[in-house]
């Protein structure tokens, strides 16, 4: 005999899953700072574990949602979290705070990986090229990005690239790491560090799994697009522990930190959450509702860095400009759905 799980019961069940995950998301960034910090990583390295770490439960119900060949949902939580990270994490940042100062060359060095991936993330929705091609040029945007953050800036000569290239990478990279040094600086880790990062994964990744299944259950059941679900239901939940530690870094002042796990949280959400696992159970066929999304994620991104090159940094208009079109693309895809 079947059993009917209520809507109520859903509920409960679904929001109980999203406080865990809130929480555990955030004990799993602190305990994987910590062991960062201990083998050595750079700053602008631990800012990259910080966002994958941050990024468990949307690439978590990215993955199960199309394990579970619910296509819709599962573009929709990472296209969606990204449009959502960049109105919550830089918008309201910048809102909030007041201004988020940038130095240009930090904008160029970030806003070149977030630019490419959000073009090739456009041309696999698009149906261009498959989810496996699409992985290797993400990740051969990835790679040099980590090199070059992961490597003295006294080192960046050893890899052949024209002086004035090294030059202008390091003054880069300094720049970056003089403001990510304050703000993210954890202490030593121990074992007990590992033993938490270890059960906190294992509950992010559990809760998320919940979160998926309840949501996608209550929005068949109701006859909710799945654009709806996974592109703002979901994308908005699972993206707030990056939203709550981003925004305490803007109104500390700390620019260059909120810059980089925004775009970074969505260079990772991109490659693992959609690419990855496209490869192996597919991304469905074409839709104009994933094509809305995919180029919406890519035209606010491009007015983003836009404004926050023109204007060293994101002041509160700008943070009001992408807020604004934030709202702009709820009211698209309600529309569309």
């Amino acid at each position: 005999m079947r059993v009917v799980v209520s809507d109520g019961l859903l509920a409960v069940v679904f929001v109980s899953a999203a406080a865990v995950s809130l929480a555990t998301s955030w004990l799993l960034v602190t305990r994987l700072e910590r062991i960062g910090g201990r083998i050595g990583l750079y700053e602008a390295l631990l800012g990259m574990l910080a966002a994958l770490a941050a990024d468990a439960p949307e690439i978590t119900a990215s993955v199960t949602a199309l394990a579970g060949h619910h296509t819709g949902i599962g573009a929709g939580v990472v296209i969606g979290s990204n449009v959502f990270n960049l109105a919550a994490l830089l918008g309201l940042g910048a809102f909030v705070a007041g201004e988020i100062k940038l130095h240009q060359r930090v904008v160029l060095l970030e806003g070149t990986v977030a630019i490419l991936t959000a073009t090739v993330c456009i041309g696999v929705v698009l149906g261009g090229p498959g989810p496996g091609v699409g992985l290797l040029a993400a990740v051969a945007v990835l790679v040099p990005y980590l090199i070059v953050s992961g490597v003295s800036p006294q080192r960046l000569g050893m890899f052949g690239l024209p002086q004035a290239w090294v030059r202008w990478l390091s003054e880069a990279v300094v720049e970056e790491e003089q403001e990510l040094e304050p703000a993210i600086h954890p202490p030593r880790a121990d074992a007990r560090d590992v033993i938490l990062a270890v059960l906190a994964t294992g509950v992010v990744v559990g809760a998320s799994v919940l979160m998926e299944l309840t949501a996608s259950t209550l929005g068949a059941r109701h006859h909710v697009a799945q654009i709806v679900i996974g592109g703002l239901v979901l994308a908005g939940v699972t993206s707030l522990p990056n939203a709550v530690s981003a925004l305490y870094l803007a109104v500390r002042g700390r620019g260059a930190a909120t810059l980089s796990i925004a775009l970074n949280s969505n260079a990772l959400n991109v490659t693992i959450g959609l690419l990855l696992p496209g490869i192996l159970v597919g991304l469905g066929a074409p839709s104009g509702q994933g094509t809305l999304i995919a180029a919406w994620y890519l035209g606010l991104t491009a007015v983003t860095l836009t404004c926050a090159y023109a204007g060293h940094g994101l002041r509160r208009s700008h943070g009001a400009l992408i807020i604004g079109g934030y709202l702009a693309f709820v009211a698209a895809v309600l529309i569309a759905s």
